[in-house]
């Protein structure tokens, strides 16, 4: 034990703890475990471990049963009606869109433009306001923990504009280069597109800071909060950004739903980007003319029901308490750090100080995907492979990792579970698990 003491040190100095005195981390587990109807399945005959929450979230039956009753009772196109469904339909919709404002802080409800996502949000900034902003020589900068949604929209826009994308470089800890973000700031630099979160590392960065020396430096601000907005308080005028994006199935929410918040005066002075019904104030085979913000950047029917349910998650998760949720993830993280440290042969990549609850992992001698398969027929879900992050590979030198990410139903028990898992995939191979 005393060797592995220093070990356990570094990971307590690396990861966040929980509430000093509060409850066991596996108490909230308990106390939500049955909200989600999906955790009682058995997945190949044993007890279900999901550990994939950074890939998407289950659905508290909550949030079920608001897309079920939408279907059931309410069910109509909206905005352009003028029958009582119709108009129904509608309220629910853009009280939806004040449920999100509100979850955000935003200003106003009009600064919401319901996406498919994030990845839609960050693609809808890049081909809007992109476009229309960037000329030859402008820079874009972002990060080298980025997921592909916040790099690959911007490398078309910079083919088309002339613009040159950047990465600020990682330390081996996962977190950015100290200064390396202020020193790459310059007078050409003309947004700044920053994850809030890592998906692949769980290194939280310091968006508030960042966002006000981007801004010093005369640049706009867009976050990637898909990481973020389920773990913890999103104030999106306290941060002062220009752009925030999420999605709502990583937030115990619906898939195929998500939001942009942009400032209501860049929304305003923004062109479409797709074009159909809804989105216009006046159409002629001369041209048309736009609608206001945000439906301007909702062109067609969209996803109602979908609007409905990401309400009835933010309902949920603020229900229960995002301090409460933070403070339970981070101490089962602590919990996780230390039970991987004492495996043999495990290497943790990604041990900034500040992080969410994702553990992302290599085990000497087996791949990824190996391992992953291996612990499916245990019943752990995790995730194996780049994340939708390959540049954070590469910058590590490995193909992928074995990614367990946490959410709010998760305990003890799964750790233990993911634990024994990999120490059985580790007698398989015959690589360095203790008897």
């Amino acid at each position: 034990m005393n060797a592995l003491a220093p070990r356990l040190d570094a990971a307590r100095a690396e990861a966040p703890v929980g509430t000093p005195g509060g409850a066991p981390a596996v108490s909230l587990a308990a106390q939500v475990a049955a909200d989600f109807p999906i955790l009682t399945r058995r997945v190949r005959d044993k007890r279900l471990v999901y550990l994939d929450n950074a890939a998407t979230t289950h659905k508290p039956e909550a949030v079920i049963e608001a897309e079920r009753a939408f279907y059931r009772e309410s069910n109509a196109n909206i905005h352009r009606g003028v029958h009582w469904l119709s108009q129904h339909a509608t309220d629910l919709y853009e009280g939806a869109r004040e449920r999100v404002q509100r979850f955000l802080n935003a200003a106003r409800s009009e600064e919401i433009v319901f996406t498919r996502g994030t990845t839609e949000a960050i693609n809808l900034v890049a081909w809007s306001w992109g476009r229309a902003n960037l000329k030859p020589g402008d820079e874009i900068l972002v990060t080298g923990m980025e997921h592909h949604s916040n790099i690959v929209p911007w490398q078309p826009v910079c083919e088309q504009t002339g613009a040159v994308l950047k990465a600020v470089p990682l330390t081996d800890r996962g977190e950015l280069e100290p200064g390396a973000f202020e020193a790459m700031l310059g007078p050409r630099t003309r947004l700044a597109a920053i994850v809030h979160v890592s998906n692949a590392l769980g290194t939280v960065n310091p968006v508030a800071a960042m966002i006000e020396r981007a801004h010093a430096a005369g640049a706009r601000v867009l976050v990637d909060g898909a990481q973020a907005v389920a773990h913890q308080a999103v104030d999106v005028q306290a941060l002062g950004c220009d752009f925030y994006a999420f999605s709502g199935h990583e937030l115990c929410g619906p898939t195929g739903i998500g939001a942009l918040y942009a400032r209501h005066e860049l929304l305003a002075a923004m062109p479409p980007w797709q074009g159909g019904g809804d989105m216009i104030r006046t159409v002629s085979f001369e041209g048309s003319t736009w609608a206001d913000p945000p439906a301007r950047f909702e062109a067609g029917t969209p996803n109602i029901a979908g609007g409905v349910g990401l309400a009835a998650a933010i309902d949920y998760v603020t229900g229960i308490g995002l301090p409460r949720i933070a403070a339970h993830e981070h101490a089962l993280l602590e919990y996780a750090t230390e039970a991987a440290l004492r495996i043999p042969g495990l290497r943790l990549i990604g041990t900034a100080p500040g992080k969410t609850g994702i553990l992302s992992f290599m085990v000497e001698g087996i791949h990824p995907h190996d391992l992953g398969t291996i612990l499916d027929a245990e019943g752990v879900a995790i995730r194996a492979g780049h994340h939708c992050a390959m540049p954070v590979m590469t910058r590590f030198g490995i193909p992928g990792t074995a990614r367990a990410s946490l959410a709010i139903y998760n305990d003890e028990r799964d750790i233990d579970a993911l634990m024994a898992a990999i120490r059985g995939a580790q007698r398989m191979f015959g690589t360095g698990a203790r008897p």
